[in-house]
């Protein structure tokens, strides 16, 4: 698939988002900070951080901002509401919603890498109302229900 995207002027000189290996699933996206500035994210703090990119996804497809897994292990620093969904008819700046969770500050410069992001197709449900839903072994069983050793205990 095409995906067409347009480099802002806070985005210039940033390469363009970019897989990282040929088996990346996600595109590297680059901090737009303004030059010379950085942000520091301190424990506990979150802040929405400019790519300096937008994107025009076509019908059928969702872009999925993801957390980089290097931040998550070493820094504790996570996309707040991953995957957070870019929807098709989003034309505005792609922005990362980021929070440190850590225990130390977080320093942010521009084009650090701070998140990824993930293509994918998204079905439309029609929905159709009903009195009652099929039975399953599970039921109503909800958060923890199936347990966390092998499966049955």
């Amino acid at each position: 698939m095409k995906l067409s995207i347009r480099r802002l002027t806070n985005g210039e000189g940033l390469p363009l988002p970019a897989y990282a290996s040929d088996g990346a699933a996600g595109l590297d996206l680059y901090a737009a900070l303004p030059a010379g500035q950085k942000l520091v994210l301190e424990p506990g703090a979150r802040d929405l951080i400019p790519t300096g990119v937008q994107i025009a996804l076509p019908a059928g497809f969702e872009a999925q901002l993801r957390p980089r897994s290097g931040l998550a292990v070493e820094f504790g620093v996570t996309v707040l509401n991953a995957p957070g969904t870019i929807d098709s008819d989003y034309r505005g700046e792609v922005k990362a919603l980021l929070i440190n969770h850590g225990g130390q500050p977080f320093e942010i410069t521009r084009g650090m890498r701070i998140a990824q992001l993930v293509i994918a197709p998204v079905a439309h449900a029609a929905l159709v109302e009903c009195e009652e839903l099929e039975e399953t072994a599970r039921g109503a069983g909800g958060f923890g229900s199936t347990g966390l050793g092998e499966r049955g205990e």
